[in-house]
């Protein structure tokens, strides 16, 4: 117990003064924050990001002190990522937050930021554990993918134990289903998938794949897949488990195209076009993350490392650098 106490206190310390040595508030009226995200069409980035331009303001109505935020968008490469990370370092930004285009492949990024001394707060992707293990000024703010995951497989659940033919629409006693997942190397589609089906099958539901294909979390290459596995198993697909909104969203598209109505669709990041989709009823379900406190959480780690200042107690960090956001289960209730 005693070195579990001495392991937690020096957890604590690292916390309170992991972003110390640089220029205290009173010696700063005016921060620079480099942002670069890797991809701003992705529906959850840009969310985010509308969120922080918001947060920004915020700041500098309550503290006083000038923000300046330079976006930049990768558009899907870690060249042009990097160049962007070395631009923000060259131009004099306090703190860089770095929604990596590949995750595998931040130790470019924390080699430049690291030798010019200046704090790296990634979000949404999370870099290796070795990355992240490399200074004591990386931070990460994002979700439990294992969390989204079976939080979204409980949608499913809690409607089979409600309303079994609700899913099950032929009455076989079988819910066929098909997985729509994002990219093959991206860490929070694999655990999507993994745990979102043994949720499923935990809670009792019988199901059995019909087939799945992976859409990069994109609207139009998901609704070209669903579209053809329509054509392919007509009458046979009673479920669509998805790993984001906006694929969610191209599954619907081609239901809606073919003019079927009764196939369940569940979705994750509760985007503002999947809840419109969720309030209209064509979404059974998403898992939410407040994007609110996500921007937050990201805003309030980059000021403090750009001001030298103690970490706030408001986002706890789990093991000195791991900020994760609550989510929530969003349904579709009827009036």
């Amino acid at each position: 117990m005693k070195g579990k106490k001495a392991i937690l206190m020096a957890a604590a310390c690292l916390v309170l003064t992991s972003c110390q040595g640089k220029p205290k508030e009173e010696d700063k009226s005016s921060i620079r924050i480099g942002i670069s995200l890797y991809r701003g069409e992705d529906t959850f980035i840009n969310n985010i990001r509308g969120e922080l331009e918001e947060k920004a303001k915020e700041y500098e109505q309550s503290r006083g002190i000038k923000v300046t935020l330079d976006i930049q968008d990768a558009k899907g490469s870690q060249n042009v990522q990097n160049d962007q990370v070395e631009r923000f370092i060259s131009l004099g930004c306090d703190v860089v937050c770095i929604n990596p285009v590949d995750r595998m492949d931040a130790s470019l990024m924390i080699d430049r930021a690291m030798t010019a001394g200046v704090p790296v707060v990634f979000f949404n992707r999370q870099p290796v554990e070795e990355d992240m293990n490399r200074w004591d000024q990386l931070y990460y703010v994002g979700v439990d993918a294992k969390e989204t995951a079976v939080l979204q497989g409980w949608i499913v659940v809690d409607l089979y134990r409600k309303d079994p033919r609700a899913l099950d629409i032929n009455g076989d006693g079988v819910v066929s289903y098909v997985l729509l997942e994002g990219e093959s190397s991206h860490q929070d589609s694999l655990i999507r998938t993994e745990w979102s089906i043994q949720t499923l099958k935990d809670g009792g539901v019988p199901i059995e794949k019909i087939t799945g294909g992976i859409a990069n979390w994109e609207r139009s290459q998901a609704s070209a897949l669903m579209e053809q596995w329509l054509d392919a198993w007509p009458d046979t697909i009673e479920l669509v488990v998805s790993n984001n909104d906006d694929m969610a969203l191209g599954a619907i598209d081609a239901l809606e195209r073919a003019g079927i109505r009764d196939v369940n669709v569940v979705g994750i990041d509760g985007t503002i076009p999947g809840t419109e989709a969720l309030e209209a009823g064509k979404l059974l379900g998403t898992v939410s993350a407040n994007k609110e406190v996500y921007a937050g959480a990201i805003m309030e780690l980059a000021a403090s490392c750009a001001l030298g200042q103690e970490l706030p107690d408001s986002y706890p960090l789990t093991d000195g650098a791991y900020y994760w956001v609550l989510q929530e289960i969003m349904t579709f209730k009827e009036n």
